[in-house]
Protein backbone atom coordinates (compact mmCIF):
# COMPACT_ATOMS: atom_id res chain seq x y z
CA UNK A 1 0.00 0.00 0.00
CA UNK A 2 3.03 2.61 0.54
CA UNK A 3 4.18 1.88 -2.95
CA UNK A 4 0.77 1.94 -4.30
CA UNK A 5 0.19 5.61 -2.67
CA UNK A 6 3.43 7.23 -3.56
CA UNK A 7 2.95 5.67 -7.41
CA UNK A 8 -0.81 7.35 -7.67
CA UNK A 9 0.81 10.77 -5.73
CA UNK A 10 3.43 10.64 -9.23
CA UNK A 11 0.24 10.14 -11.33
CA UNK A 12 -1.78 12.86 -9.78
CA UNK A 13 1.19 15.27 -10.28
CA UNK A 14 1.52 14.17 -13.97
CA UNK A 15 -2.10 14.56 -14.58
CA UNK A 16 -2.31 18.17 -13.21
CA UNK A 17 0.90 18.92 -15.64
CA UNK A 18 -1.26 18.17 -18.56
CA UNK A 19 -5.01 19.72 -17.12
CA UNK A 20 -5.35 21.37 -20.75
CA UNK A 21 -5.88 18.09 -22.39
CA UNK A 22 -9.18 16.58 -22.51
CA UNK A 23 -9.87 14.17 -19.25
CA UNK A 24 -11.01 11.37 -21.24
CA UNK A 25 -7.84 11.66 -23.64
CA UNK A 26 -5.80 11.13 -20.54
CA UNK A 27 -8.26 7.97 -19.49
CA UNK A 28 -7.59 6.43 -22.49
CA UNK A 29 -3.25 7.11 -22.78
CA UNK A 30 -3.73 5.69 -18.50
CA UNK A 31 -4.98 2.83 -18.86
CA UNK A 32 -3.61 1.89 -22.51
CA UNK A 33 -0.24 2.05 -21.13
CA UNK A 34 -1.21 0.03 -17.93
CA UNK A 35 -2.98 -2.55 -20.62
CA UNK A 36 -0.39 -3.33 -22.46
CA UNK A 37 1.73 -3.97 -19.33
CA UNK A 38 -1.06 -6.62 -17.86
CA UNK A 39 -0.93 -8.55 -21.12
CA UNK A 40 2.70 -8.77 -21.20
CA UNK A 41 2.74 -9.81 -17.02
CA UNK A 42 -0.13 -11.98 -18.01
CA UNK A 43 1.30 -13.85 -21.00
CA UNK A 44 4.63 -14.70 -19.30
CA UNK A 45 2.78 -16.29 -16.13
CA UNK A 46 0.18 -17.94 -18.49
CA UNK A 47 -2.53 -16.79 -16.65
CA UNK A 48 -6.07 -16.84 -18.60
CA UNK A 49 -6.96 -13.00 -19.53
CA UNK A 50 -10.45 -13.23 -19.98
CA UNK A 51 -10.67 -14.18 -16.38
CA UNK A 52 -13.51 -16.99 -14.94
CA UNK A 53 -15.84 -14.35 -12.84
CA UNK A 54 -16.89 -12.39 -15.78
CA UNK A 55 -19.96 -10.15 -14.31
CA UNK A 56 -17.19 -8.98 -11.00
CA UNK A 57 -14.66 -8.26 -13.75
CA UNK A 58 -16.67 -6.01 -15.90
CA UNK A 59 -18.42 -4.11 -12.68
CA UNK A 60 -14.41 -3.71 -11.12
CA UNK A 61 -14.01 -2.11 -14.52
CA UNK A 62 -16.85 0.13 -15.00
CA UNK A 63 -16.37 1.47 -11.45
CA UNK A 64 -13.09 2.06 -11.96
CA UNK A 65 -13.45 3.98 -15.28
CA UNK A 66 -16.17 6.46 -13.69
CA UNK A 67 -13.88 6.86 -10.78
CA UNK A 68 -10.75 7.73 -12.75
CA UNK A 69 -12.94 10.25 -15.26
CA UNK A 70 -14.06 12.07 -12.43
CA UNK A 71 -10.97 12.11 -10.62
CA UNK A 72 -9.53 13.91 -13.64
CA UNK A 73 -12.13 15.99 -14.17
CA UNK A 74 -11.58 17.35 -10.33
CA UNK A 75 -8.15 17.56 -10.71
CA UNK A 76 -8.35 19.95 -13.87
CA UNK A 77 -10.38 22.19 -12.04
CA UNK A 78 -9.62 22.29 -8.13
CA UNK A 79 -6.32 22.20 -6.56
CA UNK A 80 -4.80 18.92 -6.13
CA UNK A 81 -4.59 18.57 -2.36
CA UNK A 82 -8.41 19.20 -2.43
CA UNK A 83 -9.26 17.38 -4.90
CA UNK A 84 -7.34 14.15 -3.44
CA UNK A 85 -8.90 14.60 0.06
CA UNK A 86 -12.62 14.95 -1.81
CA UNK A 87 -12.01 11.25 -3.90
CA UNK A 88 -10.35 10.03 -0.30
CA UNK A 89 -13.29 9.39 0.98
CA UNK A 90 -13.33 6.62 -1.03
CA UNK A 91 -12.65 4.38 2.31
CA UNK A 92 -15.51 5.16 3.74
CA UNK A 93 -17.51 4.45 0.98
CA UNK A 94 -16.42 1.20 0.84
CA UNK A 95 -17.10 0.45 4.42
CA UNK A 96 -20.24 1.54 3.71
CA UNK A 97 -21.00 -0.56 0.67
CA UNK A 98 -19.23 -3.33 1.91
CA UNK A 99 -22.20 -3.79 4.34
CA UNK A 100 -24.73 -4.68 1.86
CA UNK A 101 -22.19 -6.53 -0.64
CA UNK A 102 -19.59 -8.39 2.00
CA UNK A 103 -21.82 -8.05 5.08
CA UNK A 104 -19.05 -6.73 6.97
CA UNK A 105 -20.86 -4.95 9.91
CA UNK A 106 -20.07 -1.14 10.59
CA UNK A 107 -20.44 -0.05 14.65
CA UNK A 108 -22.63 2.97 15.99
CA UNK A 109 -19.45 4.57 16.84
CA UNK A 110 -18.39 4.66 13.09
CA UNK A 111 -20.94 6.53 11.71
CA UNK A 112 -19.76 8.95 13.98
CA UNK A 113 -16.36 8.86 12.24
CA UNK A 114 -17.96 8.98 9.17
CA UNK A 115 -20.12 12.21 9.80
CA UNK A 116 -16.57 13.75 11.25
CA UNK A 117 -15.77 13.13 7.66
CA UNK A 118 -17.93 14.30 5.51
CA UNK A 119 -18.12 17.65 7.98
CA UNK A 120 -14.49 18.32 6.80
CA UNK A 121 -15.67 18.08 3.12
CA UNK A 122 -18.31 20.42 3.94
CA UNK A 123 -16.06 22.68 5.47
CA UNK A 124 -13.82 22.52 2.77
CA UNK A 125 -16.35 23.55 0.51
CA UNK A 126 -17.79 26.33 2.63
CA UNK A 127 -14.55 28.31 3.02
CA UNK A 128 -12.49 27.48 -0.33
CA UNK A 129 -14.21 29.37 -3.19
CA UNK A 130 -11.91 27.78 -5.92
CA UNK A 131 -14.38 24.66 -4.86
CA UNK A 132 -17.84 24.78 -6.97
CA UNK A 133 -20.96 22.77 -5.93
CA UNK A 134 -20.25 20.96 -8.95
CA UNK A 135 -17.01 19.50 -8.81
CA UNK A 136 -17.68 18.85 -5.58
CA UNK A 137 -20.49 16.86 -6.48
CA UNK A 138 -18.17 15.50 -9.10
CA UNK A 139 -15.71 14.49 -6.57
CA UNK A 140 -18.07 12.21 -4.69
CA UNK A 141 -19.09 10.38 -7.46
CA UNK A 142 -15.73 9.71 -8.20
CA UNK A 143 -15.12 8.82 -4.33
CA UNK A 144 -18.68 6.62 -4.55
CA UNK A 145 -17.15 4.32 -7.50
CA UNK A 146 -14.06 3.84 -6.33
CA UNK A 147 -15.74 2.10 -3.35
CA UNK A 148 -18.02 0.01 -5.42
CA UNK A 149 -14.71 -0.82 -7.29
CA UNK A 150 -12.81 -1.49 -4.32
CA UNK A 151 -15.47 -4.14 -3.25
CA UNK A 152 -15.72 -5.62 -6.41
CA UNK A 153 -11.75 -6.29 -6.13
CA UNK A 154 -12.25 -7.64 -2.70
CA UNK A 155 -14.84 -9.79 -4.07
CA UNK A 156 -12.60 -11.40 -6.51
CA UNK A 157 -9.94 -12.81 -3.87
CA UNK A 158 -8.78 -15.96 -4.17
CA UNK A 159 -10.78 -15.97 -7.53
CA UNK A 160 -9.12 -14.08 -9.92
CA UNK A 161 -5.20 -13.92 -10.88
CA UNK A 162 -4.70 -10.08 -9.58
CA UNK A 163 -2.93 -8.86 -12.71
CA UNK A 164 -6.34 -10.27 -14.58
CA UNK A 165 -7.77 -8.18 -11.63
CA UNK A 166 -6.26 -4.75 -13.04
CA UNK A 167 -6.99 -5.97 -16.56
CA UNK A 168 -9.83 -5.81 -16.92
CA UNK A 169 -10.30 -2.38 -15.56
CA UNK A 170 -7.12 -1.00 -17.69
CA UNK A 171 -9.27 -2.56 -20.86
CA UNK A 172 -12.70 -0.90 -20.07
CA UNK A 173 -11.41 2.19 -19.36
CA UNK A 174 -9.00 1.93 -22.64
CA UNK A 175 -12.18 0.79 -24.51
CA UNK A 176 -14.29 3.67 -23.48
CA UNK A 177 -11.32 6.15 -23.40
CA UNK A 178 -10.52 5.62 -27.07
CA UNK A 179 -14.24 5.80 -28.14
CA UNK A 180 -14.62 9.41 -26.49
CA UNK A 181 -11.66 10.65 -27.52
CA UNK A 182 -11.76 10.00 -31.72
CA UNK A 183 -14.48 12.76 -31.36
CA UNK A 184 -12.54 15.59 -29.19
CA UNK A 185 -9.04 14.44 -30.01
CA UNK A 186 -6.24 16.98 -28.86
CA UNK A 187 -2.59 16.44 -30.18
CA UNK A 188 -0.23 16.53 -27.06
CA UNK A 189 3.18 17.93 -27.39
CA UNK A 190 6.32 15.52 -26.83
CA UNK A 191 6.49 16.46 -23.58
CA UNK A 192 2.88 15.92 -22.66
CA UNK A 193 2.99 12.52 -24.26
CA UNK A 194 5.96 11.47 -22.49
CA UNK A 195 3.84 12.00 -19.01
CA UNK A 196 0.75 10.22 -20.78
CA UNK A 197 3.23 7.24 -20.87
CA UNK A 198 4.08 7.73 -17.51
CA UNK A 199 0.94 8.27 -16.70
CA UNK A 200 0.37 4.66 -17.32
CA UNK A 201 3.18 3.48 -15.67
CA UNK A 202 2.36 5.16 -12.50
CA UNK A 203 -0.80 3.68 -12.87
CA UNK A 204 0.54 0.20 -13.44
CA UNK A 205 2.63 0.16 -10.48
CA UNK A 206 -0.02 1.83 -8.37
CA UNK A 207 -2.68 -0.58 -9.18
CA UNK A 208 -0.73 -3.97 -9.02
CA UNK A 209 0.06 -3.05 -6.00
CA UNK A 210 -3.40 -1.98 -4.38
CA UNK A 211 -4.98 -4.88 -5.92
CA UNK A 212 -2.72 -7.33 -3.75
CA UNK A 213 -3.55 -5.48 -0.30
CA UNK A 214 -6.97 -5.66 -1.42
CA UNK A 215 -7.24 -8.94 -1.68
CA UNK A 216 -4.75 -10.15 0.95
CA UNK A 217 -6.14 -7.82 3.94
CA UNK A 218 -9.58 -6.70 4.78
CA UNK A 219 -10.92 -3.45 3.15
CA UNK A 220 -10.83 -0.94 5.69
CA UNK A 221 -7.21 -2.21 7.11
CA UNK A 222 -6.13 -1.66 3.54
CA UNK A 223 -7.58 1.75 2.43
CA UNK A 224 -6.62 3.78 5.48
CA UNK A 225 -3.22 3.75 3.92
CA UNK A 226 -4.48 5.98 1.07
CA UNK A 227 -4.55 8.98 3.07
CA UNK A 228 -1.06 9.56 2.98
CA UNK A 229 -2.11 10.27 -0.96
CA UNK A 230 -3.21 13.57 0.92
CA UNK A 231 -0.39 14.26 2.68
CA UNK A 232 2.08 14.11 -0.95
CA UNK A 233 -0.58 15.72 -2.60
CA UNK A 234 -0.56 19.38 -0.47
CA UNK A 235 3.12 19.63 -0.42
CA UNK A 236 3.00 18.65 -4.63
CA UNK A 237 0.78 21.03 -4.98
CA UNK A 238 2.38 23.51 -2.59
CA UNK A 239 6.15 23.04 -5.14
CA UNK A 240 4.92 22.28 -8.20
CA UNK A 241 1.00 23.88 -8.66
CA UNK A 242 2.03 26.76 -6.06
CA UNK A 243 -1.21 26.19 -4.39
CA UNK A 244 -1.98 27.05 -0.88
CA UNK A 245 -4.52 26.86 1.77
CA UNK A 246 -6.51 29.11 3.88
CA UNK A 247 -6.91 28.29 7.65
CA UNK A 248 -10.23 26.74 7.91
CA UNK A 249 -9.74 25.03 4.53
CA UNK A 250 -6.96 23.01 6.41
CA UNK A 251 -8.95 22.18 9.32
CA UNK A 252 -11.82 20.50 6.70
CA UNK A 253 -8.89 18.45 5.84
CA UNK A 254 -7.67 17.48 9.22
CA UNK A 255 -11.55 16.69 9.93
CA UNK A 256 -11.70 14.29 6.66
CA UNK A 257 -8.36 12.59 7.69
CA UNK A 258 -9.22 12.55 11.36
CA UNK A 259 -12.02 10.92 10.75
CA UNK A 260 -10.90 8.05 9.13
CA UNK A 261 -7.95 7.93 11.17
CA UNK A 262 -10.55 7.06 14.11
CA UNK A 263 -12.38 4.78 12.05
CA UNK A 264 -9.22 2.89 11.33
CA UNK A 265 -7.99 3.00 15.24
CA UNK A 266 -11.42 2.01 16.28
CA UNK A 267 -11.78 -1.12 13.23
CA UNK A 268 -8.47 -2.43 14.27
CA UNK A 269 -9.31 -2.41 18.44
CA UNK A 270 -12.52 -4.55 17.63
CA UNK A 271 -10.51 -6.76 15.08
CA UNK A 272 -8.12 -7.56 17.67
CA UNK A 273 -10.60 -8.82 20.23
CA UNK A 274 -12.58 -10.68 17.91
CA UNK A 275 -9.55 -12.30 17.05
CA UNK A 276 -8.70 -12.75 20.83
CA UNK A 277 -12.12 -14.45 21.60
CA UNK A 278 -11.94 -16.84 19.02
CA UNK A 279 -8.56 -17.98 19.63
CA UNK A 280 -10.04 -18.59 23.15
CA UNK A 281 -12.91 -20.30 22.29
CA UNK A 282 -10.58 -22.28 20.02
CA UNK A 283 -8.11 -23.48 23.55
CA UNK A 284 -11.62 -24.36 25.40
Amino acid sequence: MLLSTLSFAVMNVLIKKVSNLPPMEIVFFRCFVSMLLCFQIIFKEKADWKGSNRSLLLARGIFGTIAVYTFFVTLHHIPLGTAVTIQYLSPIFTTIIAIFLLKEKVKPLQWIFFIISFTGVLVIKGFDSRISLTMLGVGIISALSSGFAYNMVRSLKEKEHTMVVVLHFQLIGTIVGFLFTIFNWQTPTLLELFYMVMIGVFTQIGQVQLTKALQQEKIANVTIFNYLGIIYALGAGFIFFGEHYEGLTLWGIALVIGGVLLNYIYQRRENKIVAEEELTTIEE
